[in-house]
């Protein structure tokens, strides 16, 4: 993955000593972002990644065995983001993880990052109770396939080993498929739109979520999935996307949603006027609710 520019730093002069210790507490924050960021790119395992994700749906009559969700990070005082960044384990771009907390902390917002290994089934169970005003989902996603045939619902990938004996109730209930980075490879949980509903704990309280990856908005199901869960909005791409580009989108979107001022719709139209779609798979960045629902199917 190429690097991304750095975001443009706005900032006027701070004399007074509370400004300063801020500004040395923000900086603080930064390097430990980055040194945790550089520790988890160091380990990662990069996977083969490839165009189209096989998804299929499983079943199993076995009892669940649910892992411990990651704890949240950060002071409590002020609105709250979200930074999770499974693509961690097979993108890594530490420059979109320091751009995206830069301009989040100018804004005021207190940033939890969850890396890769994090991004669970129950982590997802537990994202609504977390309490955060941007969830940024820079995550694996894929439209569902049954056998052959293209579904009409998105999945998002999770860490989590496939295994037929773990979530028997969501598998049963078809709330969590199987899917993997590429046909044959290492297959995981994936979180179906019916888990968003009905699985998740609590709910989104006027959330936004930019769903990063692939297809988030091929179809509405996963976008009118987090809405009916409390999400105020979802911003996402209606087709293929590469790492390159949706990093300096979302860098762009979160820019101008947050230090130029522009409502969401104007910040996604204006990132689509400077950047474009996608120079390799010609996918826009959509926003939902809108007036133009969109469907996977004929």
């Amino acid at each position: 993955m190429s690097r991304q520019r750095k975001a443009k730093r706005r900032s006027s002069k701070r004399a007074s000593p509370e400004a300063q210790e801020a500004a040395a507490a923000r900086a603080k924050r930064r390097r430990d972002l980055r040194d945790r960021i550089a520790i988890l790119v160091a380990a990662a395992i990069i996977i083969p990644v490839v165009v189209f994700t096989f998804l299929t749906f499983t079943r199993s009559d076995d009892s669940d065995q649910q892992p411990a969700v990651p704890t949240t990070t950060g002071s409590a005082a002020g609105p709250r983001a979200a930074i999770v960044d499974h693509l961690a384990l097979t993108q890594p771009n530490p420059d979109f993880a320091e751009a995206a907390t830069d301009l989040l902390e100018q804004a005021g917002y207190a940033i939890d990052y969850y890396p890769g290994e994090q991004v669970t089934v129950e982590f997802y169970r537990q994202l609504p109770t977390l309490g955060h005003e941007l969830v940024i989902l820079r995550v694996h996603s894929a439209l569902g396939r049954v056998g052959d045939r293209l579904a009409d619902w998105v999945t998002l990938f999770t860490s989590d080993s496939y295994d037929k004996t773990r979530f028997r109730t969501d598998q049963t209930k078809q709330r969590l498929s199987m899917v993997s980075y590429y046909e044959d490879g290492p297959q995981y949980f994936g979180i179906m739109p019916g888990f968003i509903k009905s699985s998740m704990q609590g709910d989104f309280a006027d959330t936004t979520i930019v769903i990063m990856g692939c297809d988030g908005l091929k179809s509405d199901t996963v976008a009118q999935a987090f809405v009916e869960k409390g999400a105020k909005a979802v911003v996402a791409w209606d087709g293929l996307v590469s790492s390159n580009h949706t990093d300096a989108a979302t860098e762009r979107l979160l820019e101008h949603l947050l230090i130029d001022g522009l409502t969401l719709p104007e910040a996604v139209a204006q990132t689509m006027a400077e950047l474009g779609p996608d120079p390799s798979y010609d996918s826009v960045l959509r926003l939902y609710p809108s007036e133009e629902p969109v469907s996977a199917l004929p």
